[in-house]
C-alpha cells in the first residue's frame, strides 16, 4: 500500500510511504533536514507500522508540540 501524507507543523512537506503486511517497506521525506530525515527512513525501514508509532509519536522539535518523527507516527496510524 502506497501512501502520501502532507505533515504539518514541521519542515517536511511530504511523505511517501510504501507499507506491506504491517512493515514499512520505504520512506521517502520531502523537504526538512535530509540528512536526519534520510537517517530517519533507513531506520524505520523493515519495521513493523505498530513499533514505528510506538518509538516515535510523541516526539517534539524544538518548541514545537511535534516534530517530523512524530508526523511519520501520524501518517502511519492513518493506515491502521
Amino acid at each position: 500500500m502506497k501512501i502520501m501524507y502532507n505533515p504539518v507543523g514541521v519542515c517536511s512537506q511530504a511523505m511517501e510511504l510504501d507499507i506491506e503486511d504491517g512493515i514499512i517497506n520505504k520512506l521517502v521525506v520531502r523537504g526538512g533536514c535530509p540528512g536526519n530525515l534520510f537517517g530517519l527512513s533507513k531506520l524505520v525501514e523493515g519495521m513493523k507500522v505498530s513499533e514505528a508509532i510506538e518509538r516515535l509519536e510523541g516526539i517534539e522539535c524544538g518548541v514545537k508540540k511535534t516534530s517530523c518523527p512524530d508526523q511519520l507516527a501520524q501518517a502511519l496510524k492513518s493506515t491502521l
